[in-house]
């Protein structure tokens, strides 16, 4: 009995020693959706199958949230995917209603008004500054401040200004400086002086019998700020604010004593803020692209198996992919299949301005559904963003390759393993996938096989996953291509 128990616990041994010695790329989530195969099939064997691409506008609205950075500026000198020009409108607001400044209003002396806003980061040339203008919105187009504004759609609005209030020059080399002064210590801050009116207007003629009464009556005497940028200055940049961070404040400066006139008490400078919120502050960043005349215009909606694919963080483009040799794939064991998307450098002469406009840092693929149609996720494969583990291995990340003689290619791979291996061996349905640089999207989540005929969730991509507004532009090879060709690779056994 002894023996027998050793001669099977040896063969046992030896049997796993050889099933995981033929190929080291087999893991127990990659063995074909519950297909037992036989010893040989474990000779693992990899193939390309082509894709056909097509490059696509994305109509879709797209909203920038009060929580995430927001971009102004402009680029009018990109040949491959043409302007884009954004502008900034918003609301600050006093920390409670009826708002009210302690102390004597007769003896109040008004010092300065000062709009500081947070910098983050910017998008595309940095080697000269950029002038930046602070306008009043005028009382005909005031903003709703519970109204979710499409941001690529400005003419729909068309919120105009009415007053100069004050401009800076931004200089990039000189904005991460260190500011330490008695109300604040701060880095990384754009700081625009406002018109002495403005301060006035805030600090002696508003109080809390008339415009600081409430939220309502404050929009009231004064619709809110528009930032925009002057294209005179630098016609290439895209600077990121974020509103809701500390350092953004309106801050008035002030003169005063504490108590009343009849007591006699040391005069000091003091400051109140008003600052941006998210839950009754409307605010809109509104980002206008025009490809007109642009490299990318002659490819989008033009060109059905194409070469160059263009792909344009949102609001932009994205791209159609297309898989029709997967219907006649026959049914093999699925190690992994892995679609990958790699950028041609220097394409359509932009060489000089890749440094500048950099790729985005995450692409995501989904899959075209006619019958909702809408994106929604790849079957099986991506299981939503809850899951951190499943959402990194499904990959769209940005990575960079050295490859075809070039270095820090830009380059995407998309895990769709259990996909392929559901159309090859149950016959499920064959889709055409999306390629697309997400900033604020959601898309219809069906669970994997076998509960994919329960009813989809919803799921989001948002700028701390994917992209900010705006920000990254790439051109990829497409299927009808030699090298950089977006390909499904796929490594199988046979049965």
């Amino acid at each position: 009995m002894a023996s027998n128990n050793t001669v099977r616990i040896f063969i046992i041994s030896l049997f796993s020693t050889l099933m995981f010695s033929a190929c080291t790329r087999i893991t127990s989530s990659e063995l074909g959706l519950g297909l037992l195969p036989s010893m040989d099939a474990y000779n693992t064997k990899d193939t390309i199958i082509d894709v056909i691409t097509e490059s696509v506008d994305r109509p879709d609205s797209m909203r920038v949230y009060g929580s995430d950075d927001h971009v102004l500026g402009t680029i009018t000198n990109d040949p491959v995917f043409g302007t884009t020009n954004a502008s900034m409108f918003f609301q600050m607001k006093p920390s409670f209603f009826p708002f009210f400044i302690t102390g004597s209003k007769d003896s109040l002396v008004v010092d300065s008004a000062v709009m500081i806003l947070s910098y983050k980061g910017f998008y595309g040339d940095t080697t000269k500054p950029v002038k930046i203008q602070l306008k009043r919105i005028s009382d005909a187009t005031p903003l709703d401040a519970f109204k979710l504004y499409a941001s690529n759609y400005p003419e729909l609005y068309n919120l105009k200004t009415d007053q100069n209030l004050g401009e800076t020059t931004l200089d990039f080399a000189r904005v991460g400086d260190s500011l330490y002064t008695r109300f604040e210590a701060s880095t990384n801050t754009i700081r625009i002086k406002l018109s002495k009116s403005f301060a006035n207007q805030f600090l002696k003629e508003y109080d809390s019998n008339n415009a600081y009464r409430s939220d309502t009556t404050l929009r009231a005497y004064f619709p809110g700020f528009a930032l925009t940028a002057d294209a005179s200055t630098n016609k290439n940049v895209l600077v990121k604010i974020n509103l809701l961070d500390t350092n953004s404040k309106l801050a008035l400066y002030y003169n005063t004593n504490s108590l009343a006139l009849t007591e006699t008490y040391q005069r000091d400078t003091a400051v109140v803020n008003f600052k941006f919120s998210i839950y009754s502050n409307g605010d809109v960043n509104f980002i206008k692209r025009n490809r007109t005349g642009s490299e990318a215009a002659k490819h989008i909606g033009k060109v059905a198996n194409d070469s160059l694919v263009y792909v344009q963080t949102s609001p932009g483009t994205m791209v159609k992919v297309k898989i029709p040799g997967l219907k006649n794939f026959a049914n093999k064991i699925i190690h992994r299949a892995e679609l990958i998307a790699e950028q041609v450098p220097a394409a359509a002469g932009a060489s000089s301005l890749e440094a500048q406009f950099l790729p985005p840092r995450y692409l995501f693929l989904g899959v075209y559904d006619t019958t909702s149609n809408s994106i929604r996720n790849v079957p099986n494969d991506f299981t939503g963003t809850a899951n951190a583990t499943s959402f990194k291995q499904f990959g769209g990340t940005l990575i960079y390759k050295s490859i075809n003689g070039y270095d820090n290619v830009a380059s995407y791979n998309f895990n769709v393993s259990r996909y392929v291996q559901g159309v090859i061996s149950r016959t499920d349905s064959l889709f055409d996938f999306r390629i697309i640089a997400p900033v604020n999207d959601s898309i219809s989540l069906v669970p994997p096989y076998p509960y994919n005929k329960q009813a989809p969730t919803q799921d989001y991509l948002t700028t701390a996953i994917g992209n900010q507004a705006a920000t990254g532009r790439v051109v990829l090879g497409g299927g009808n291509r030699t090298k950089f060709k977006m390909r499904l690779h796929i490594y199988y056994s046979d049965l």
